[in-house]
């Protein structure tokens, strides 16, 4: 495989603002704003919208991991991946939009199913965009822009979270956004609309985003028809799991992080739901919390940009990794008036202004790590993966990846809102989460890299 670089800056950029297009949908839907609005307005008590919010990413998950390595064997097959990104997005932007209509008093079941739905869609996507990286771009380049591309993604979202926070999201007793005007559009916050609006706004976004890609960044050539691809896709994926099972470094890779991914999706998808039930932060709170995370987030990305191209996708791993587990210790352990279970007081009364109490500070400190280390352990991941493969056997292997990253993705959500559910303690439920990034860890610690090496 050459190592120079196969296609125009235009076209790198079109496929790095794919990242930038997707992002807000998981920033301002799923963690930090409609998210803790289902939790807390939508459900009979946060114990229960944990729950449900835990089992519709569950649900997802699932469908991800069974449906993800079949479409990218066919893909394969197919050649072009554009076709499947076109499809995929109409479903996701239609998914959204139907978000809008769920008003405090809708089916729990239905508003739950249809963010399932735009997940799958979402994941499917990437899956496809993301087996296009080996013929962009050199194996030298790959971790550098699979970074900054992930980087760009987290600024998008953090634009979005803004524009939803300055512009949308309002105190129901005041009726103004926090820089103190009406919400636009005449949206009413106490009919859930400000909320609601991520839906349509995440979907407009994407579809305006993603156009760069279509245009400017070059496709696979056309393959077989559609019948012969999937014949052949299917059988092509029963032979590569063979395959996997010989190349040991790839099968450990994708089974740490099986298991880390796990850990890091639950926690992505429930931290802004905890925060809610443990604080009653209200969205203009959860939604400055998650800027604070986005802005952290896009520096962590540029420099491991740098890292990853002189120490290697592992490293930046591995790192990440321990960040990651410090900080969900952190945030579990820390409750009204202390943290580290107990082991720190932090007495002082509520000032009354923005995270005013010192517990609330104390995981704004716990949340900045997460927002360093959650970038670069994804974005990294993926260089890692693409450093072991090659171009032709990308899409069959990035639909594995998918599967390795959502093949168990329904277990810690799912863990996590059996566990809230069976206690009544979201911060117990969350616990869960540690177990799935130390396992993960301790087997990636043991994988060569790249991992088509011996050890």
């Amino acid at each position: 495989m050459s190592d120079e670089p196969k296609t125009s800056r235009r076209g790198i950029w079109g496929w790095m603002l794919f990242d930038w297009a997707a992002q807000p949908f998981f920033t301002v839907v799923t963690t930090f704003i409609f998210g803790p609005y289902v939790v807390s307005r939508m459900a009979s008590d946060p114990a229960a919208g944990q729950a449900a919010w835990g089992y519709g990413i569950a649900a997802a998950g699932f469908a991800i991991a069974v449906l993800s390595p079949v479409l990218g064997s066919i893909a394969d097959q197919t050649g072009p991946r554009k076709p499947w990104i076109g499809v995929f997005a109409a479903v996701k932007i239609a998914s959204l939009m139907m978000l809008w209509f769920a008003a405090p008093g809708s089916s729990l079941f239905w508003v739950v199913a249809l963010f399932s739905l735009a997940s799958v869609a979402a994941e499917f996507s990437t899956v496809f965009n993301d087996s296009m990286m080996p013929r962009l771009v050199s194996k030298a380049e790959i971790g550098r822009v699979s970074n900054v591309a992930w980087g760009l993604g987290y600024l998008g979202g953090m634009i979005a979270l803004i524009f939803v926070v300055a512009l949308m999201a309002a105190s129901p007793e005041t009726g103004k956004t926090i820089i103190g005007v009406d919400p636009i559009f005449g949206l009413d916050p106490t009919l859930g609309e400000d909320a609601r609006a991520t839906g349509p706004l995440s979907a407009i976004w994407y579809f305006v985003f993603i156009l760069p890609m279509f245009l400017f960044t070059p496709d696979g050539s056309r393959g077989k028809p559609m019948a012969a691809a999937v014949r052949d896709g299917l059988a092509e994926l029963k032979s590569t799991l063979g395959e996997v099972s010989r190349r040991g470094g790839i099968l450990r890779f994708l089974v740490a992080r099986m298991i880390y991914q796990d850990g890091v999706n639950a926690l992505l998808g429930l931290g802004g739901v905890f925060a809610a039930a443990m604080f009653g932060w209200s969205i203009t709170e959860i939604g400055i919390f998650g800027i604070i995370l986005n802005v952290v987030a896009v520096f962590g990305c540029l420099v491991a940009s740098r890292l990853d191209t002189s120490l290697g996708s592992k490293v930046v791993v591995i790192v990440s990794l321990v960040m990651l587990i410090v900080a969900t210790l952190g945030i579990v352990s820390t409750g009204p008036g202390y943290t580290l279970f107990g082991g720190m007081m932090l007495p002082g009364a509520d000032s009354g202004g923005l995270f005013g109490t010192p517990a609330e500070k104390a995981y704004i400190l716990f949340g900045l790590l997460i927002g360093l280390a959650f970038g670069p352990a994804q974005a990294s991941s993926r260089s890692y993966l693409a450093r072991s493969v090659t171009a032709e056997e990308a899409g069959r292997y990035f639909g594995i990846y998918a599967l390795a990253g959502r093949a168990t993705s329904f277990l810690a959500p799912f863990l996590v809102a059996s566990v809230t559910a069976l206690s009544g303690s979201p911060r117990l439920g969350m616990a869960v989460i540690l177990l799935f990034l130390l396992i993960g860890l301790a087997i990636l610690w043991r994988t060569p890299y790249p991992a088509d090496q011996p050890r």
